[in-house]
């Protein structure tokens, strides 16, 4: 498998893009759309799905919502901040 892209993963990017948070649509349409580089919405890497990345940067930004703060997320979002910072991101 590739390691920065699941094919497996793009149906469930896709509905998450058609379907944001609040907070995501105001961050997307009130800034980082207007951005003069390309920014993805619910990028698939790996065997994440990230809220946005700036691939020339190799920056991810992720809004964080309060399962987030569950056990369960900070395991999970511990496991995927290693990974991607494996990869550099």
């Amino acid at each position: 498998m590739n390691k920065t892209n699941n094919s497996k993963l793009t149906g469930n990017a896709r509905a998450l893009r058609m379907n944001m948070t609040k907070e995501e649509r105001h961050l997307w349409y009130d800034f980082l759309k207007t951005l003069p580089v390309t920014v993805n919405r619910q990028k698939v890497i790996g065997k994440c799905i990230v809220d946005f990345y700036i691939a020339s940067s190799k920056l991810v930004i992720e809004l964080d919502g309060s399962q987030h703060y569950e056990d369960n997320g900070i395991e999970n979002d511990t496991k995927r901040d290693e990974f991607l910072n494996n990869l550099g991101i």
